[in-house]
């Protein structure tokens, strides 16, 4: 298949909404606080990164990878987040 990233989580994509509640639950937060625009662009500079990384959704289908039977290792991102943070 070549030299690829491959990310290990989600096979469908999911919304930024839907990703931080999934988070906030695992993590046992009730509410998470909103980050206004003029924030985010703030960290942006701080890590040295762009804002449309932060800013902008890219809805990423991994077609190729289905295609050539790539198995993820967590179909869900409730199962990577619980991976990921215990």
């Amino acid at each position: 298949m070549g030299s690829y990233v491959k990310i290990e989580f989600e096979i469908h994509p999911i919304s930024n909404k839907k990703f931080m509640a999934e988070m906030r639950e695992k993590i046992n937060r009730k509410i998470g606080l909103p980050s206004p625009r003029w924030m985010l662009e703030v960290g942006a500079v701080v890590i040295r990164t762009e804002t449309e990384l932060i800013l902008k959704s890219r809805w990423v289908i991994p077609e190729r990878l289905e295609k050539e039977g790539y198995q993820f290792k967590y179909p869900k991102i409730d199962e990577a987040l619980a991976d990921i943070l215990s």
